[in-house]
């Protein structure tokens, strides 16, 4: 087993946010930032995640589950009382402990490990990640003596004019030694100007008890951002994004324009695919090689297959197999599955349906609670009757089955195999296989009667 473990702080409230909502759940990249801080960690090796919540502690708690365990900080006293709360939990774990915040939704595994790597190397009790911040004004100064070794922490507010010409700056980050960081927080006190138990101090106390500090440089400053305002969560979206993109073109996506295209961490795209402008790829979307996708589509937790077409088309879990042409403007709602070679044209919703391989739904129909087979025509204005204003029934359209245009189907009912239906129906009752069911009134033709009406 690793032995490392993370201590994820996650209770503060987030004033500047502006928010009901606890700052660490708010969706950076389509995952709240706290979960980018975990699915790092993790990345990195750390066997435990131990997450302090406080503020809105059961919504962070229910939105991880059963990826971390949590200790609760009651009081926001600082960051070293934060991590002080998990000491009890801790108390027979032996190794490295990283000290993150749940804030910093730019963090990659990648330079965790880089961190975690150098402590190791180092054998030292603490390492601290610093970066050098063309503007460091808030953070914390790094202060080293003559030999490069970490002596302090400076905060911003505590810091002398001398100290704030420093541009090495804490990130927050750290890795600690179990035994020597709870040693250390034992000693911590809150005199300073907020009042607070700084973790910070914690380097103090072990450079002055000789313990070995060490620093490890981040070589992009941007992934260490800490996110506390809805300005700066927007621009590390705007990062997020551009990573995200850049991930995808190098693995052979075309995408037309990266400014107007937005694509979730999660989301997977095979070569060959072209992107679209303005076009949405959520959640735990995946889409094959050889598609189109967009302009104005938006796609959500959605399963797609190989040379699949999606234009101006609004999709959620869904699954979309090989060959399938969607759209214009067509609304996909959850659980349909459409199968190879389906056509849905203009101005069409589908829900909870399954649609079979090679049928056809051209344009102006509502197709919902529905199970059509395979090589079905289904004729404009079509609509699946579904609701009776109590319960949901099911429509069943069997293979081959041509329905005709302005037809409404009124469920439960079946159309049988090869069966047609005549344009203008309202069908109520099954109709049987290779039968032609007609529901409509006879037409009558009064002659003069325009005359007549005047």
């Amino acid at each position: 087993m690793s032995k490392l473990l993370s201590i994820v702080l996650a209770a503060g409230k987030g004033t500047r946010m502006k928010s009901t909502l606890p700052k660490v759940l708010h969706r950076v990249g389509g995952k709240s930032m706290v979960q980018h801080v975990l699915d790092a960690a993790k990345g990195a090796g750390a066997s435990r995640n131990v997450v302090v919540i406080g503020f809105g502690a059961d919504s962070v708690a229910d939105e991880l589950g059963s990826q971390a365990e949590f200790v609760v900080q009651s009081e926001q006293l600082g960051t070293g009382h934060a991590v002080m709360q998990a000491n009890e939990l801790l108390k027979d774990f032996e190794g490295t402990v990283m000290v993150l915040c749940g804030d910093t939704p730019l963090l990659r595994a990648e330079l965790l490990s880089k961190l975690y790597a150098e402590h190791s190397k180092a054998k030292a009790s603490a390492t601290v990640l610093t970066a050098k911040m063309p503007d460091p004004t808030g953070y914390g100064r790094v202060i080293r003596d003559a030999s490069g070794q970490v002596i302090k922490i400076v905060e911003h507010k505590d810091a002398t004019s001398e100290e704030l010409l420093v541009n090495e700056v804490n990130t927050g980050i750290y890795c600690f030694e179990r035994a020597a960081l709870f040693e250390a927080l034992a000693g911590l006190n809150c005199n300073n100007v907020q009042g607070e138990y700084y973790l910070t101090d914690v380097i103090s106390i072990l450079s002055e008890k000789n313990a070995k500090v060490w620093a490890a440089e981040a070589d992009d400053y941007q992934e260490t951002f800490g996110i506390n305002s809805r300005a700066q969560l927007a621009e590390a979206e705007k990062i997020l994004r551009k990573r995200k993109n850049l991930e995808l073109m190098n693995n052979g996506v075309t995408i037309m324009d990266v400014d107007s295209t937005f694509i979730d961490a999660e989301v997977s795209i095979g070569p060959d695919t072209v992107i679209m402008p303005f076009t949405w790829i959520e959640g735990s979307t995946s889409i094959g090689s050889g598609c189109e996708i967009g302009p104005n589509t938006r796609i959500q937790n959605t399963m797609i297959g190989d040379n699949v077409t999606l234009h101006f088309v609004y999709a959620h879990d869904c699954h979309i197999s090989d060959n399938v042409t969607v759209g214009p403007y067509v609304h996909l709602r959850p659980n349909t599955k459409l199968a190879q070679g389906v056509k849905i044209g203009n101005f069409v919703e589908v829900k909870n349906s399954q649609i079979g391989e090679g049928s056809k739904i051209p344009h102006l129909s509502y197709i919902g609670d529905t199970d059509m087979g395979q090589k079905v025509n289904i004729g404009s204005g079509t609509i699946t009757v579904n609701y009776d204003g109590k319960n949901k029934h099911r429509t069943n359209i069997e293979d081959g089955a041509f329905v005709g245009c302005n037809t409404n189907l009124v469920a439960p009912v079946t159309v049988g195999h090869g069966a047609y239906v005549a344009a203008g129906s309202t069908i109520t009752k099954d109709v049987p296989p290779a039968a032609l069911g007609v529901a409509r009134a006879r037409q009558n033709n009064i002659e003069g009667w325009v005359e007549k009406r005047k």
